[in-house]
């Protein structure tokens, strides 16, 4: 039974790749990481004359290039003008050609948010009444392609590598030191940093075409990794292959002088000096995630990264070694068998990397979620609904590994002394025997040996003596074998264990294909906030922002020289009550510039209220702002904004808006 164990082995590793890759690959696209909150003209809105310019409100900031706002007409020609500029906080907005014709018209936009994720998506609006269009709007995410899903699986192999490489490290250097000089176990910790530095390496390529035109042709191209390079994700990727560097360097001297160091007082300061530099770069690489991805935006971001490092780390600790103890219970030789202890001290480890996780892990659900609601209604905590299912199956097969181990002697089974002393008289009777043995064979040789030369011809034993001697090595090699073979698997508790390792391993495989999938998935804060936004734009007027607050721009000519611009109304949150009011002025090529004067009416006429004189104050070039703007009642509220851009050139400009 046990002969078969290895194979099963590969064959259930393999079906559990397999199965991750299959979750990896039916996944969703990975959502938006940062939403639309409003927009001016709002999706669906009929306007009476053409807008001079497009804004769009994002729930967080997020990095714009040339083509991240882009306008159609009717036709799917691009009637947008310039490149997208920041208006205020997180609205972004780019100009239009004049005198646009009445039809509807696309915006689309693709943008990058804060946590590093691509954000796509499309909506319309009108001039002066609906039209039939020919831009399709289906299509216009750029991350549910080959690039996407292969950016996704880089990802996956990524925190693969790292849990390997890192949890591997720590398993030999904390719990097993004699494993510094096992080969298998080398060899583990070794495919880690591979597959760590040659995902990384490929993220870097693949993260201009995920984050662009999702082409498969544009991987390669040069220049878009330039700008890769550029950004914060990209910083984060040459970041971690520094690190990696310097994890090679702490790799090679784990595996060579320590393995080699006799003298125990050189051991153990070669450990803590190990020690010291394994833990900070581990904690540097799990840094190169948490600074660029969900922890580093949001709520409470300077708690949520080393919070977020802590739970990497404790991952690795866990999952990394338990898979370098899966490795030595199977393929470590007879005579480097781990040891008792060795699972004892690791079963600490793990139980601390627990406790760590528990602590870590509710603080980030209650971050990114928000609300018990959230954990049913929104992708994100559905997902996270199963990876808690998934840790407590792992922890339900880790307690009964805790069983065996405490069920596992320090000291080889009497069972596998027996064995032992049995397999060694057995080779020790062979040993006598093959002697003789191969003295009969050199007794014969040297009989036809001295006939042929009695015939006058000339010996040639040499050939037939080395194959002989290559056959018994074989046979000798393939004893051995056995023999080792029979001393690892002759311990009950030691095949027990190993069994509930192995399915720890495979649970544990399946979690971190979740847990990759939950890091590309939009947080349930951030999807909630987005229906409540989407409900809200459906009940209220087109000009009144989804998140609450409200984004009026209107174009102004006040006849004189340079009296044209465009001035921008913030009210936030443009509820009944105070609020803040912020305006901005811009030249038509989207410059700010000052002008003398002003002035801000808000006027219910349905309740005959008004007009609310408000004079905001200046703060800056083209931008002025006041507190406390106090709204009586909610309503279809008209706001009056008159700009003067001279003593005698002034102009009053009007937009209807629903406040409150």
């Amino acid at each position: 039974m046990t002969q078969t164990i290895a194979p099963r082995v590969r064959i259930v590793v393999l079906l559990l790749l397999a199965a991750a890759c299959a979750l990896l690959a039916g996944a969703a696209p990975a959502s938006a990481h940062a939403a639309v909150t409003g927009s001016d003209p709002a999706q669906g809105a009929v306007v009476d004359k053409a807008p001079a310019r497009i804004s769009l409100t994002f729930s967080e900031q997020v990095a714009m290039s040339g083509d991240s706002l882009r306008v159609l007409d009717p036709e799917g020609k691009r009637v947008d003008a310039g490149e997208p500029s920041a208006v205020s906080g997180t609205t972004y907005a780019v100009r239009l050609h004049s005198g646009l014709p009445d039809g509807t018209y696309t915006v689309a936009y693709q943008v990058v948010s804060a946590d590093s994720h691509p954000v796509a998506g499309a909506y319309t609006f009108s001039i002066g009444a609906p039209s039939k269009t020919s831009v399709t709007v289906s299509d216009q995410a750029t991350d549910d392609g080959v690039v996407g899903w292969l950016y996704g699986f880089g990802r996956y192999v990524s925190y693969a590598g790292f849990i390997v490489m890192a949890g591997g490290a720590a398993f030999v250097l904390a719990c097993w030191p004699r494993g510094s000089g096992v080969r298998p176990v080398q060899r583990f910790v070794v495919s880690g940093w591979l597959t760590l530095t040659a995902a990384t390496l490929a993220l870097l390529l693949l993260r201009g075409s995920f984050t662009g035109s999702g082409k498969v042709a544009d991987i390669f191209d040069l220049s878009l990794l330039g700008q890769v390079l550029q950004t914060k994700t990209g910083a984060a990727l040459v970041s971690r292959l520094l690190l990696l560097a310097a994890a090679a360097l702490f790799i090679a001297v784990l595996f060579g002088a320590y393995d080699k160091r006799e003298d125990p007082q050189e051991k153990r300061d070669l450990t803590f000096g190990l020690a010291i530099g394994g833990v900070v770069v581990a904690a540097g690489l799990a840094a190169s995630w948490a600074m660029s991805e969900h922890a580093s935006v949001g709520l409470q971001a300077g708690i949520a990264m080393p919070v977020d490092v802590v739970h990497l780390l404790a991952v690795a600790g866990w999952l990394g070694g338990l898979g370098a103890l899966l490795v030595a219970l199977y393929r470590a030789p007879a005579d480097a068998l781990v040891d008792a202890s060795a699972v004892r001290r690791f079963s600490r480890v793990a139980f601390g990397s627990v406790l760590a996780l528990i602590a870590t892990g509710t603080y980030q659900s209650w971050r990114q979620l928000g609300s018990w609601s959230a954990f049913t209604d929104t992708r994100y905590g559905q997902l996270l609904l199963a990876k808690i299912a998934l840790v407590a199956v792992l922890v339900g097969v880790a307690w009964i590994s805790r069983r065996w181990t405490g069920r596992l002697a320090e000291r080889v089974p009497a069972a596998a002394e027996r064995e032992k002393a049995r397999v060694g008289a057995g080779a020790d009777t062979s040993g006598d025997a093959e002697p003789d043995t191969t003295g009969d064979d050199r007794t014969a040789a040297d009989t036809e040996a001295d006939t042929d030369v009695d015939a006058g011809e000339q010996p040639d034993s040499r050939p037939a003596d080395t194959e002989r001697a290559a056959q018994l090595a074989r046979q000798r090699a393939a004893r051995d074998a056995a023999r080792q073979k029979r001393l690892r698997d002759s311990d009950p508790n030691r095949f027990g264990l190993r069994r509930s390792v192995l399915a720890e391993a495979g649970v544990a495989v399946v979690l971190l294909a979740v847990t990759t999938v939950l890091t590309q998935t939009e947080p349930g804060r951030t999807e909630q906030d987005a229906k409540a936004a989407t409900s809200s734009s459906a009940s209220t007027s087109p000009d009144t922002g989804a998140s609450g607050a409200l984004t009026l721009n209107m174009p102004f000519d006040t006849g004189g020289a340079n009296g044209k611009g465009i001035v921008t109304v913030d009210l936030d949150p443009a509820r009944v009550g105070g609020n803040e009011m912020h305006v901005y002025v811009e030249r038509p090529d989207g410059q700010a510039f000052d002008i003398p004067e002003v002035k801000v009416d808000f006027t219910l006429k349905a309740k005959d209220i008004g007009p609310l004189p408000v004079v905001p104050d200046h703060i800056a070039t083209g931008h002025w702002s006041a507190n406390g703007v106090q709204i009586p009642m909610a309503g279809d509220w008209k706001v009056d904004v008159t700009v003067r851009t001279s003593d005698i050139d002034e102009v009053t400009v009007s937009k209807n808006a629903q406040i409150g």
